[in-house]
């Protein structure tokens, strides 16, 4: 059985420059879950030791969102914070489709016996 380097113990974890009690860090994220009402939650990032970037707003699954704060890499947007986010990534993606729609252009497609007849109509006969 393997038993470690001394001073190990399997319920303790590094996480951040210290260690953790695994008991407790994942009590405190199903705390932190049950707090969460939706299915999905709007979070913004904190600053991290390891070149995480502050202010970041995303949207993750509840169980993502309380494992982030309780790393403490994010915290929960409010109401205002993720309303605003919503509206702003409905309105990039209704943007993006009126762009998509924008860019197609309608093309019609005819035997060359049509062609020829349209050019006749068009072009007065000579003579």
């Amino acid at each position: 059985m393997f038993t470690g380097p001394a001073g190990w113990r399997p319920d303790l974890f590094y996480l951040g420059g210290h260690t953790v009690d695994l008991r407790a860090f994942y009590q405190k994220i199903r705390e932190i879950e049950k707090t969460i009402q939706d299915e999905y939650a709007v979070v913004i990032s904190e600053p991290t030791p390891d070149g995480g970037i502050a202010g970041v707003t995303v949207e993750v699954t509840r169980a993502s969102a309380a494992r982030m704060v309780a790393e403490g890499r994010a915290h929960l947007a409010s109401e205002e914070e993720a309303a605003a986010y919503r509206a702003k990534l409905a309105e990039s993606a209704r943007r993006a489709a009126q762009e998509s729609e924008a860019s197609r252009v309608p093309v019609t497609l005819i035997s060359d016996a049509d062609l020829k007849q349209l050019r006749d109509r068009i072009r007065p006969q000579k003579g």
